[in-house]
């Protein structure tokens, strides 16, 4: 699969393709193979009930860690659907590079389009097996909330690493900005 996504990344790249498409086309030819792969002879399982719905968030705080984590795990498995689902379409991720006080050489990426470019061409390119946030300090105000966190890759900590902020739009929370290498080396 990520062998997969890096062939049509790349061909996208000499085609001018944005990212935005590239994912329509990437999830048509995956429906296609699918469809094409599906046994002569139907298989025949068990019926079993339907699982019981997730339980909605007890409260914000909870749908914003849980919002931090599914981020996580959409960039360890390399699910753009997923990813574009969680963030705002006008959000933000800068890379501070460890100069929290000098914003002239941060690294900014603004859209979907943008955010599904850093995370196709550097963090699914890292083949992450963990990556977590920990020490988050979280504070809601109304449909906005911010938050502080260390961040954990690979067993990398950078304490302090990253602040969040996010918006509840349409009733559902969603990340606005991530800003990380906040940690001055």
């Amino acid at each position: 699969m990520r062998q997969a996504n890096r062939v049509v990344w790349q061909a996208a790249g000499r085609h001018g393709l944005s990212s935005l498409a590239l994912l329509v086309i990437s999830v048509s030819v995956l429906s296609l193979t699918a469809c094409r792969s599906a046994p002569a002879t139907p298989l025949l399982l068990p019926l079993s009930p339907a699982p019981s719905p997730t339980p909605p968030p007890a409260s914000d705080r909870e749908a914003i860690l849980a919002l931090m984590a599914a981020e996580a795990e959409a960039a360890v498995h390399d699910d753009a659907a997923r990813l574009l689902e969680l963030w705002a379409a006008d959000g933000l991720i800068r890379d501070a590079r460890h100069t929290p006080d000098d914003p002239t050489d941060d690294h900014t990426w603004i859209g979907h389009d943008a955010i599904l470019s850093r995370y196709f061409t550097i963090v699914f390119p890292l083949y992450l097996t963990q990556l977590a946030r920990a020490d988050v300090i979280l504070t809601v105000d109304g449909d906005t909330a911010t938050a502080t966190a260390t961040t954990v890759i690979e067993g990398e900590v950078s304490p302090g690493g990253e602040r969040w902020t996010f918006a509840r739009v349409e009733g559902e929370w969603r990340i606005a900005s991530i800003v990380f290498n906040l940690e001055p080396q």
